[in-house]
């Protein structure tokens, strides 16, 4: 497998051009590998070891006598900015790979109409989660890592500790969030600057501004930032049809959780509820 394309230039010397299209079946090959893997872990390995993480991770509720029936979970803005990014990341995937795969169309405006979108969705989620939300609430915490360790070690059917309820998001929500901000932002700064490249009302076409090996490398740096973007929606879309996760999934529409989804897998003393 390649992981690189090169060309010639005029004067007959070897530049690097693109990431190799394999890349892009690589990360659809690993995107299907980890649904199916995960699938029959839920159906062979967990139920054989005491059932799922999550189910371990359910220890006896705390008192509920505060907490409304609706708990508070994702704000209007929340909502409005995951949903107007997801269809931006869609558009952007499929008007950049759609063409590889043979299904030809003209993606080239569309996709830097989507590209501008994201951006301005970005921009918007970090000055409302700066003002209006509370930041810690995604850090990592070294409590993250040692609950993690032992909800992997109830998984796998090991005697240890009983895992505490996470406060607002576990880790593997976490690690997901900052592992697909870094690549967003990758993908959108390299994606500015690509558009120099080309023919937009924004500003002068200039693809002299960098060295034909420059431009090489943005043009690696977005192409592995957009693979990985494949493998990370799979994982997502995958992870929200699950009949397990569906309630998330709810609370990304409506804005709200139950009482009973809050004390089942919320710690009130990590993240107190409001209505």
């Amino acid at each position: 497998m390649d992981f690189f394309q090169y060309d010639s230039n005029p004067w007959g010397q070897e530049i690097l051009v693109r990431i190799s299209w394999d890349l892009l079946w690589a990360s659809l090959i690993f995107g299907v590998v980890f649904v199916v893997g995960h699938l029959v872990m839920r159906r062979v390995w967990f139920p054989a070891h005491g059932g799922t993480a999550e189910k371990a991770a359910a220890v006896a509720p705390p008192a509920a006598a505060d907490v409304p029936a609706r708990v508070r979970r994702h704000s209007l803005g929340s909502r409005l900015f995951h949903w107007v990014m997801a269809a931006s990341m869609f558009s952007l995937l499929i008007t950049a790979f759609f063409p590889v795969l043979g299904i030809q169309f003209p993606w080239l405006t569309i996709h830097w109409v989507s590209g501008l979108v994201l951006i301005a969705a970005v921009a918007f989620h970090i000055v409302h989660a700066t003002v209006f939300m509370d930041l810690k609430a995604i850090w990592i915490a070294p409590r993250d890592v040692r609950n993690m360790s032992r909800r992997l070690s109830r998984s796998l059917g090991r005697p240890g500790p009983d895992p505490e309820l996470p406060g607002k998001y576990p880790l593997e929500n976490k690690l997901y969030h900052n592992i697909i901000t870094a690549v967003g932002l990758a993908v959108i700064a390299t994606g500015v600057l690509m558009m120099y490249r080309i023919d937009t009302p924004l500003f002068a076409r200039d693809p002299y501004m960098f060295a034909e090996q420059t431009w090489g490398w943005v043009y690696v740096i977005h192409g592995l930032s957009a693979v990985a973007l494949v493998t990370l929606v799979i994982a997502h879309v995958y992870f929200a049809v699950l009949p397990e996760k569906r309630w998330l999934t709810w609370s990304m529409i409506y804005g709200w959780i139950s009482r009973e989804k809050y004390l089942e897998h919320h710690n009130p003393r990590r993240w107190p509820a409001r209505e």
